[in-house]
């Protein structure tokens, strides 16, 4: 009946004309409505509303839930901000199909499906869409094929698609466009596959570009002289900047009083990181805050971690906010990045509100490191060095790695990551979600490779910051990785509202941070919540389906909306597999993605094997040969006690596996080196359940990694 009932009322929508209404002032943080993705221009995730208070937010039930019956499947997350308008809601799934309901009621009103192409291979991070932007009676979302479409708001009817960049060029879009007076603004993802960064406004009307700017400069323009020359006799260094990254992941923030747009941007390429050699410089406008004219034009910028990298950009969106310093109002802009920290500037020029210091860094001339990076003064919301974890080498933030896997805070996904912060003006406090989530890095362009960090724990904090002082009032440690997912949510009801991911949308005093009241959603809580008010009730909103790739949750197609005395027939759901929080075999994406291989041979590699995890039968001699430059062995990590000795480069040894089990090893001198055999099928009777044919050479424990990694000074000598 539902299908039967949309049809009809699409038809009887197609029948009603679409009236294109003047754009609210949205320089004020929102009521009755939730009209853009940040809330309002601002990006402050704070609502006016106050029907729902710390004193009765204990009575808060769903008012309806609603299958969406699109992002199933686990590539997808489920990642996206409702918007709010007259009543509708619109929502945009992992599959970039758009949804109109009714928000009172959670009725689908139309559906719009994408078609896209399955077989999209240039998709960063799972499969998400963060919203839309709804504005002239059209709704606007970006695609994961590169394109931004538009559709009529009445009827879910296409109006026009515009090519931003191609997915087989690397591009693709997960950010939410915003739309302001007349123009829809679309960042562009892609630097981690090579791709350049831009800012594309396109006409509202007919979808053709007013204009771009790129994040990587053309050579002579502002920025240009913080990468290699055009006509540098290195052709990979003259033309590096056209894969230079600086993707921007977020929607941005309007200041109309100014007429300036406000963004951050990805870290620098080529492919991902890149080789730190090959861009020497700054590499502007990479991890960095942005400002431009409405013309498109340079206004200026802050860079928040110079020749990055480590993967320390900042996806999450900017924030502008007005607070008196030294006894003056000023006109702030703040984010928080990976690092852990947040940046406070004033954004009429992009000057620190609060010290933000040049600070010396360890230094690598391989790499080409930054003599020092911009070090706010306060508190950063979750560590910066990592906890000990067997024989890793470790570094704090910021240090300097290259041919040897060491363990370091924050890793490559914060911290905190795309989640985004709010804004209260009533406390003056910043809410921030992240993670506490160590990785093993090793230098791009070493030539080394480096493992997982098996054992490794993940947990995350979710902190109330003070706009003043740049310093921690309150902080909960939290048992997951909440960098990447539903961020806060802040209201005049005193409230914070923040989804898990083990499905529960929770919610705080905003003042104490002492948790007043959650729901079981039934699969990851993972999309950032709103709120809206209809017929003088005011509802909560969140979308639950989970987060595919950096959180792993469980993966669903729910919206939620909750309200005062809600419908009491509609039950909270079965919790669902919560997500892990130790880095392993069995629950890390990465090594599920690695897939079991069907061989009988491993290479041992500086730093992995290779493959990491290998199935055979019973009865099978594997055999492992050391393709890399240093010496190696597998040795069990289990009770097995098998090792088949040290082994230099070409050198190789077997193992015979007569008993069905899971054999877990690791390399002794290089303990973070872990690999897997998985054996199946029948025990071979009366056999040892391991034969090893092997160097007589034992390993006497892990190398002292001081200085075998260290770089040679201009007469090739080690360094200590």
């Amino acid at each position: 009946m539902r299908r039967i009932w949309h049809h009809v009322a699409a038809f009887a929508f197609v029948m009603m004309p679409a009236v294109a209404l003047a754009q609210a002032d949205l320089r004020n943080p929102p009521g009755k409505e939730w009209p853009t993705i940040g809330g309002d221009w601002h990006n402050t995730r704070f609502s006016t509303l106050k029907q729902i208070t710390t004193a009765n937010v204990k009575n808060l039930k769903a008012a309806w839930a609603m299958h969406l019956g699109s992002g199933l499947g686990r590539k997808y997350s489920l990642e996206g901000t409702p918007i709010v308008q007259n009543g509708v809601m619109y929502f945009a799934t992992g599959n970039d199909d758009v949804f109109a309901l009714d928000a009172k009621t959670g009725e689908r009103l139309w559906e719009h499906y994408s078609g896209i192409d399955q077989d999209i291979s240039t998709v960063c991070c799972g499969w998400d869409n963060r919203g839309v932007a709804v504005g002239e009676g059209k709704v606007f979302v970006g695609q994961l094929d590169g394109t931004l479409v538009a559709l009529d708001a009445v009827t879910g009817k296409l109006l026009w698609q515009t090519v931003i960049g191609r997915w087989q060029e690397g591009y693709t879009i997960t950010s939410a466009p915003l739309y302001y007076k007349g123009a829809v603004y679309t960042g562009i993802s892609g630097g981690d596959r090579g791709a350049r960064g831009k800012l594309t406004a396109l006409d509202a009307k007919t979808g053709n570009e007013l204009w771009h700017f790129w994040t990587v400069p053309e050579p002579g323009d502002i920025g240009s002289d913080t990468w290699p020359a055009p006509d540098d006799p290195n052709p990979i260094r003259a033309n590096v900047y056209k894969k230079g990254g600086a993707n921007i992941w977020q929607t941005p923030a309007v200041d109309p009083d100014l007429g300036l747009i406000y963004f951050s941007t990805g870290q620098p390429g080529p492919e991902g990181l890149g080789i730190g050699a090959n861009r020497p410089g700054d590499n502007l406008f990479s991890s960095s805050i942005v400002a431009l004219h409405l013309d498109g034009t340079y206004a200026w910028h802050f860079q928040q971690v110079h020749h990055d990298l480590w993967d320390f950009d900042c996806p999450s969106p900017v924030v502008l906010f007005d607070r008196a310093y030294g006894g003056k109002l000023r006109k702030g802009i703040a984010e928080v990045c990976k690092t852990g920290w947040i940046y406070m500037l004033d954004r009429t020029n992009g000057q620190p509100l609060t010290s933000i210091n040049e600070t010396p860094v360890e230094q690598d001339y391989r790499a080409i490191t930054s003599i020092s990076q911009p070090i706010p003064v306060g508190d950063a919301v979750m560590p910066q060095c990592p906890e000990p974890l067997g024989s890793w080498p470790t570094k704090c933030i910021f240090g300097a790695v290259w041919d040897i896997p060491t363990l370091m805070m924050p890793g490559g996904n914060g911290g905190p990551n795309w989640s985004p912060m709010s804004y209260d003006p009533q406390t003056g406090y910043f809410y921030v979600t992240a993670a506490i989530r160590p990785a093993s890095r090793i230098g791009a362009g070493s030539g080394k490779n480096s493992p997982p960090p098996i054992g490794a724990e993940y947990s995350g904090t979710l902190t109330a910051m003070d706009s003043r002082t740049n310093r921690i009032v309150w902080q909960h440690k939290m048992p997951y990785s909440i960098g990447q997912g539903s961020g806060s949510l802040s209201t005049a009801g005193g409230l914070l509202f923040h989804g898990e991911p083990d499905g529960n949308i929770q919610a705080y005093d905003a003042k104490t941070g002492d948790l007043l009241w959650h729901w079981q959603t039934g699969a990851g809580a993972d999309a950032p919540a709103i709120t809206y008010e209809i017929d003088g009730e005011q509802y909560v909103a969140i979308a639950a389906g989970g987060q595919a790739i950096q959180t792993q949750s469980s993966n669903g197609d729910m919206i939620w909306a909750f309200k005062l005395n809600g419908d009491p027939k509609i039950a909270q759901q079965p919790a669902p597999p919560p997500p892990p929080t130790e880095l392993s075999f069995e629950a890390n994406t990465r090594l599920r993605v690695m897939r079991v291989r069907e061989t009988d041979s491993i290479k041992m590699i500086d730093y992995e094997y290779e493959p990491t995890r290998i199935q055979v039968t019973a009865g099978t001699k594997v055999t492992f040969t050391n393709a890399g430059q240093q010496p190696h062995n597998a040795a069990s990590a289990d009770a097995g006690g098998w090792d088949i000795g040290l082994l230099n480069n070409s050198q190789s040894a077997s193992v015979t596996f007569n008993k069905p089990g899971n054999y877990v090893f690791s390399c002794t001198p290089h303990p973070f080196m872990i690999g897997e055999v998985v054996v199946t099928g029948p025990e071979i009777s009366g056999a040892p359940a391991v034969v090893v044919e092997g160097s007589r050479v034992k390993a006497d424990g892990p190398m002292n990694m001081t200085g075998h990694g260290s770089p040679p000074d201009a007469s090739g000598r080690q360094l200590h």
